[in-house]
């Protein structure tokens, strides 16, 4: 008997993602369970698929202001199918889609994990890529910041 054609197409595997955002607005996505990137465009929450992770570097505390942070601050996984508006007040309505954030991880400095990160080996002027906003990473990568986001 042949298998049906669900079953004969394996799923994509996860991909792994770097969005650049402040920690306050990391922490307000956190909290309402939502990705929001590159000033709330909609293009870079279309390019992740459903299980894909995301993890925020937030380079400063606050948006336009605050302090160096440089830290990476949250990893959560895509959960939902769409990219949606969400009405912010004063004509601002950005793109958001729908992540479970892992509640139980800690900021990490990126500065003790530059020698073990492939992004950063590839492109050591890797400031140019964060500045795109949104990036992708290799697992390995990924592991490497999950496990430095660990308690301790």
């Amino acid at each position: 008997m042949k298998p049906r054609l669900e079953e004969a197409v394996p799923a994509p595997a996860p991909r792994a993602w770097i969005g650049v955002v402040s920690r306050t607005h990391v922490l307000r996505g956190v909290a309402g369970g939502f990705a929001q990137l590159c000033h709330g465009k909609r293009g870079p929450l279309a390019r992740m698929g459903v299980g894909d992770r995301l993890v925020y570097y937030s380079p400063t505390t606050e948006f336009r202001g605050g302090v160096p942070l440089r830290a990476f601050t949250a990893i959560g996984r895509i959960v939902g199918d769409a990219v949606y508006p969400f009405e912010m007040g004063g004509g601002f309505v950005p793109f958001r889609r729908d992540v479970a954030f892992d509640q139980e991880l800690c900021e990490a400095p990126v500065r003790g994990l530059t020698s073990r990160l492939h992004f950063i080996q590839k492109n050591p002027n890797w400031g140019l890529l964060a500045r795109r906003g949104h990036f992708e990473i290799d697992l390995y990568d990924l592991g490497v910041i999950e496990s430095a986001m660990r308690p301790k």
